[in-house]
């Protein structure tokens, strides 16, 4: 199966988080993982990794926390995956030709190289504020699962699966 790290879902979903509150808004890392059902170091990592990829923003002290570096329609979700994955190659000859030495002749590797190029186009053009529009059953969600206190699949006694948004 082709797909992203755990590492990216939740990062997508912590920047979805915060694109879903008001312009500005700072809250703690522990209340973002609380609410995204998502483990406190984990989210503490990638918010660092985040920051340092200018798609966060944390400032210490009283009233600090965690906020979007800018607004939600200026972050995509493409920004989110190169900041977490180092970029998108469906084949290893994508991200670098020397790895195969027929590269430059094979076919299949220029589909890769096509279909790697539709992919970062569509997840660049996808942005957060959108994203949060299209949210609305999304957070009600998010709340019942914790009220019930565990996720379709998972097994009592073990951390929930991670759920999609």
């Amino acid at each position: 199966m082709l797909g992203i790290s755990r590492q990216t879902d939740y990062a997508a979903r912590v920047v979805l988080h915060l694109a879903c509150l008001a312009p500005g808004a700072r809250v703690p890392i522990a209340d973002i993982a609380k609410h995204r059902m998502l483990p406190l170091d984990f989210v503490r990592r990638i918010v660092g990794g985040l920051v340092k990829a200018g798609v966060l923003a944390t400032s210490r002290g009283s009233g600090g926390g965690v906020s979007l570096a800018r607004p939600a329609a200026e972050i995509s979700l493409g920004e989110v995956v190169h900041a977490m994955e180092g970029g998108i190659a469906l084949n290893h000859c994508v991200a670098d030709r020397r790895v195969c030495p027929l590269a430059s002749a094979c076919p299949v590797q220029s589909a890769w190289v096509d279909a790697t190029q539709v992919l970062d186009d569509y997840l660049a053009s996808v942005r957060f504020n959108a994203l949060a529009q299209r949210s609305e059953a999304h957070q009600p969600a998010h709340l019942r699962v914790q009220a019930n206190g565990r996720v379709r699949g998972a097994r009592r006694g073990l951390e929930p699966k991670a759920v999609a948004g």
